[in-house]
């Protein structure tokens, strides 16, 4: 997901692409936990995911 993407949308969109990305994380979290999750790096990507929403939509508030 791309930062010039996220600018585009409006603050509904931002907030329930947040809401979808945590829900992403927790299902993550859970299956690490219980040592069904092969690929590690998407923990990383959907972590950084959630910084670039709260980013555009902190910005977005600024102005």
């Amino acid at each position: 997901m791309k930062v010039s993407e996220l600018r585009g949308k409006d603050e509904v969109t931002l907030t329930k692409e947040l809401n979808e990305l945590l829900k992403a994380q927790f299902s993550l979290r859970m299956q690490l936990a219980t040592q069904q999750l092969s690929n590690t790096s998407q923990l990383k990507k959907v972590r950084r995911d959630i910084a670039r929403v709260k980013t555009v939509m902190n910005q977005k508030d600024d102005k």
